[in-house]
């Protein structure tokens, strides 16, 4: 029996593809939970669609990422954030990509989720940084975050 996977079955599909099974399987298992539905030309034709409107969104989050690339990477945007330091230039604390999201919202309007702020450790020093931001799959920026004393 052939069958469209409405989400990931381990060992046996993921969600989306269309693959043959035993059809007792098909019907006590996959089609009872939810988990599956028949492969007809009705629920055939829908899945196309969805993954052609999939498709689309992703295109358009991948438009989005670049113009935003764009906007982190300008010249001119440049994330400036005060902080106590010694007379080394190290700082007391440190600066972890929850305020440097913070900064980049509150000085330029621009939202970043901290948790694609990819800092390897939090910044402990007076200066200029390129830290990366892995906005959309494989659209990576450098936001230039200016650390400078209070």
């Amino acid at each position: 029996m052939k069958v469209i996977f409405l989400e990931d079955v381990r060992g046996k599909g993921k969600r989306g593809e269309t693959k043959e099974v035993p059809s007792g399987y098909a019907q006590n298992f996959l089609i009872k939970n939810g988990k599956a539905k028949a492969a007809t030309n009705q629920a055939m034709s829908q899945l196309k669609g969805q993954q052609r409107a999939e498709e689309r969104r992703a295109e358009e989050e991948l438009a989005e990422a670049e113009a935003l690339k764009k906007v982190i990477e300008a010249d001119e945007t440049v994330v400036v954030i005060e902080s106590k330091a010694g007379a080394d230039s190290r700082l007391f604390g440190s600066i972890p990509s929850k305020q440097i999201a913070q900064a980049l919202k509150q000085q330029y309007q621009i939202e970043v989720d901290k948790r694609k702020i990819e800092l390897a450790e939090p910044i402990r020093a007076l200066g200029y940084r390129n830290v990366p931001v892995k906005l959309y799959g494989d659209v990576t920026a450098k936001i230039r975050v200016h650390i400078t004393e209070k």
